[in-house]
């Protein structure tokens, strides 16, 4: 078998160099805060190794998702990408996210069998996205709607996420519905920072913030979510008792991304389009790191 196309895959549509590391830093950060804001001790490594499991094999099905739905338009529009240009077959990506589902299925049920009605959960909301919830063209011309229920799915993961730690201690401490709104507006920081192009890089049938809104005003709605999320953020660290340790470094994540923002307000140059998308991953992923391990580091000074 010749693997290199799906080498060449993943390099551009689930590039693990840059999906690993952060969702490493996602799953365990949940299982954390779970502990944290409860009192608890933290789980054993089998917890973070399958929860991390779960997260990357769960994003891949994710993609796959997207590969189905999206295969008309990329045909039309983004002939360039993988599946249009016959790298790989829509056969093969389906055939390797069924083969994962079972893997998912294992990992939960080898932690807590419990944990598979959760695993239900996120899958029927996933099947519902795919389906986009069974009026596509009406969901699509209400794009804010549609950004919302699709970003809906990350409180739902990181419900199953958090669980590995809390429901084999009963219930989840009422702290973490923050913790889950988090993950929610950070799914919007991440979809929203994605689609803002310059532009020169807009392309024809190919829907984007940036057009839908006009780059100033994408922008400033960008920041907002950034700004919701460094709020979030403080609330979850001082539920785990970590305010002060977090305040300095998230304000300068939050600073560095409005910062960003106001450079491509004023000139919206694919320079400034990249910006902003890798500032979005980087802030994500500075959230997850002071919100999962910023309580560790009271333990350990």
């Amino acid at each position: 078998m010749n693997l290199a196309p799906l080498w060449t895959y993943q390099k551009e549509r689930f590039p693990l160099a840059k999906t690993a590391p952060l969702l490493a830093i996602f799953s365990a950060a949940s299982i954390s805060v779970s502990a944290e804001i409860a009192g608890r001790p933290l789980p054993t490594w089998g917890g973070f190794a399958a929860g991390f499991v779960v997260a990357m094999l769960l994003f891949f099905q994710m993609r796959v998702c997207d590969e189905y739905k999206d295969l008309e338009d990329d045909r039309r529009y983004r002939p360039s990408r993988p599946i249009p240009r016959g790298l790989i077959s829509l056969r093969t990506v389906l055939g390797l996210g069924f083969v994962s589902l079972p893997i998912t299925a294992f990992a939960v049920w080898a932690w807590h069998p419990p944990l598979l009605w959760l695993l239900g959960l996120v899958w029927l909301w996933l099947a519902a996205m795919t389906a986009e919830f069974g009026a596509p063209r009406w969901l699509k011309t209400r794009p804010v709607l549609y950004l919302v229920s699709h970003m809906a799915i990350m409180p739902l993961i990181d419900l199953l996420l958090t669980g590995f730690e809390w429901l084999p201690n009963g219930v989840p401490a009422a702290g973490l519905a923050v913790f889950l709104v988090l993950s929610f507006v950070n799914g919007c920081v991440l979809e929203i920072g994605r689609k803002l192009w310059a532009p020169e890089s807009e392309i024809s049938g190919v829907e984007t913030y940036s057009r839908l809104w006009g780059p100033r005003r994408a922008a400033l709605i960008w920041v907002l979510c950034v700004a919701v999320s460094w709020c979030l953020l403080l609330g979850v660290a001082g539920l785990t008792g970590v305010f002060w340790i977090t305040l300095l470094p998230g304000s300068a994540g939050a600073a560095l991304c409005a910062w960003a923002a106001v450079r491509y307000a004023r000139a919206p140059t694919v320079a400034a389009e990249k910006r902003l998308d890798l500032l979005a991953g980087l802030w994500v992923f500075l959230c997850y790191g002071l919100a999962g391990f910023a309580p560790l580091l009271t333990r350990v000074v």
